[in-house]
């Protein structure tokens, strides 16, 4: 009922922002363009932390995955841009699944410990096989999704959008009420008949798939794929700052937090390093004093009234 009632508030915003690219320029319509890739990196992180309750430290991994993969074909096989998405996904969702297999059976921190050592190995992959990867330099893509600020813009709202809409309605169904209760408790769920495993590697694989699209159509947007853009530990830290300050299983808050984060933290450059701070500072108060973060503080407003 709650979502029903802010349902013509999110219509009206997202036609302004469909429509936005008519009234601002290209320095905007390129950092909103970044925030909406790093919505979908947020919101697939939701999944998989929200609801089934893993913690994800290397969310890089899966997002870098998908962008070498889509970019080493298009470098150096120039397959189209729609291959090496495809290839990129499931790249993405392959790693995912030889990496949580194992990882799911371990317990407490441990899960999210794996994780991190994970984007560590292939930082480091990527800088010992440099003449492959281009290393720490990054390596060029022959193809970008378009040359227009617009066309782009277009292109990472829509993908947003529809992401949004696909996670947000897994959530809502039955299996996201499965993998909601197994990430509560995980015995419980089991003892109702539940296979709390296979329920909780669906999600990694789902969020797998969307992080490494959303990393094969970043590297095309960017025309370049390097280790600080999509595997660094630092963009997972950012991703996971953007989930939980848009607010913890809501799916859509990701987007929200994202958003906030890099446009606040582009209106704050010229702070300097302080810039990092303030956005940082701004982040805990919310994460502290509204623990439901932005959008779930929001709802339960709307829940009061």
């Amino acid at each position: 009922m709650r979502t029903a009632r802010l349902l013509p508030v999110a219509l009206v915003v997202l036609l302004v922002m469909a429509l936005l690219p008519f009234g601002v320029g290209g320095y905007v319509l390129g950092l909103l363009t970044l925030a909406y890739y790093y919505g979908v990196f947020a919101m697939a992180w939701d999944l998989l932390f929200g609801f089934a309750g893993e913690v994800n430290f290397g969310p890089s991994f899966l997002v870098g995955l998908g962008a070498y993969a889509a970019a080493l074909l298009n470098h150096y096989y120039s397959w189209p841009i729609w291959a090496c998405l495809v290839a990129g996904s499931a790249a993405a969702v392959v790693g995912g699944v030889v990496l949580a297999v194992p990882a799911l059976r371990l317990h407490g921190p441990y899960f999210g410990l794996v994780t991190l050592v994970a984007v560590l190995l292939l930082q480091n992959v990527i800088v010992l096989f440099a003449g492959v990867t281009g290393g720490e330099i990054g390596l060029d893509i022959p193809d970008v999704l378009s040359i227009s600020d617009r066309v782009n813009y277009w292109y990472a709202l829509g993908f947003m959008v529809i992401s949004g809409a696909v996670l947000f309605g897994l959530a809502r169904s039955p299996v996201g009420l499965i993998l909601q209760a197994s990430g509560q408790d995980a015995v419980e769920a089991s003892a109702l008949g539940f296979n709390v495993a296979k329920h909780k590697l669906a999600a990694f694989c789902i969020s797998a798939f969307f992080s490494g699209l959303a990393g094969a159509m970043l590297i095309f947007y960017l025309g370049t794929a390097s280790v600080g853009t999509v595997v660094d530990i630092g963009v997972g830290v950012q991703v996971i700052i953007a989930a939980v300050l848009g607010g913890r299983r809501t799916i859509l808050g990701g987007a929200i937090g994202a958003i906030f984060l890099i446009v606040a933290g582009e209106m704050l450059r010229d702070l300097g390093q302080l810039s990092t701070f303030v956005v940082s500072a701004i982040a805990l108060v919310v994460i502290l004093f509204f623990p439901g973060g932005l959008l779930g503080s929001l709802l339960r407003t709307e829940g009061r009234q």
